[in-house]
């Protein structure tokens, strides 16, 4: 598979993982100030980390945005 479809794939993958997610009756269920449960995705530099790796460590920010057609 070329470098792009790769990327590509993995863009869709991991969009589609959040939405199931977002969708499902734990997110659903979560009330404010409950804790989000454990999950893993794979970042920008290749390595996959989960939520836990950060308990009491330091806030987590998940930002996801299209990499097509641009420079980075």
């Amino acid at each position: 598979m070329p470098h792009s479809l790769s990327n590509a794939f993995r863009f869709l993958m991991s969009g589609l993982a959040v939405a199931l997610i977002l969708v499902s009756p734990v997110a659903a269920a979560l009330e404010v100030g409950e804790k989000a449960p454990d999950f893993a995705l794979q970042a920008s530099d290749g390595k996959t980390y989960t939520l836990s790796q950060f308990n009491g460590e330091k806030p987590v920010v998940i930002a996801f945005f299209p990499k097509a057609f641009t420079g980075g």
